[in-house]
């Protein structure tokens, strides 16, 4: 079981909250960014977390993990070994999240989607699609944070090491703009068109 005071004790110790002004992955803009890399590269906070969040999925007999790259990568694959499960990722081939490297999902399995963190749940949206079209039973989603604060459904299980809100703004809203004081800064892995 995940306690959320260790969960947060260890993303300050790894500096997971950045502060500022960024540019989220969904087009929008926030003075805070959680750079879950940071805790990636300590594997031993990543297991840590990634076996409290297994224990919330070991009743539902899950045969396969999937992340959406990049930062679903690291996290299904703890997550697939932990529950003794298949590993495989989903990537972005001209602008479309499909599965590549020969990964297929047998109809009928039974799968787990893993993503390290979700303000509009997009790429979790599109994995599920996959899987979906796979004829793969999509039985839960495992973020390690939900920047919604539990707003995003997507239709199944969902648990996450930390549910926060993390306010954002469009471009046109945005108040850290409009005081012009710092440039918007894109400090994850997806270039935004």
């Amino acid at each position: 079981m995940l306690n959320k005071e260790r969960v947060l004790e260890i993303f300050r110790e790894t500096n997971l909250l950045l502060e500022g002004h960024f540019l989220l992955t969904s087009g929008r803009h926030s003075n805070q960014y959680m750079q879950c890399a940071r805790l990636l590269q300590y594997p031993w906070y990543t297991e840590e977390i990634i076996a409290g969040l297994a224990d919330e999925f070991m009743e539902d007999n899950v045969d396969i993990v999937i992340g959406p790259a990049m930062g679903g990568i690291i996290l299904a694959y703890e997550m697939a070994r932990k529950l003794k499960a298949v590993n495989i990722f989903a990537e972005r081939e001209n602008g479309k999240m499909t599965l590549r490297r020969g990964f297929t999902i047998p109809a009928g399995a039974r799968v787990l989607v893993a993503e390290d963190v979700i303000t509009t749940g997009g790429s979790v949206r599109e994995t599920i699609d996959i899987v979906k079209e796979q004829g793969g039973e999509v039985i839960g989603v495992a973020l390690l944070v939900d920047r919604s604060n539990g707003k995003i459904d997507f239709g199944t299980k969902q648990r996450a090491a930390l549910t926060t809100e993390v306010i954002s703004y469009t471009a046109e809203e945005c108040p850290i703009c409009k005081e012009g004081k710092f440039p918007v800064v894109k400090p994850g892995s997806r270039n935004i068109k």
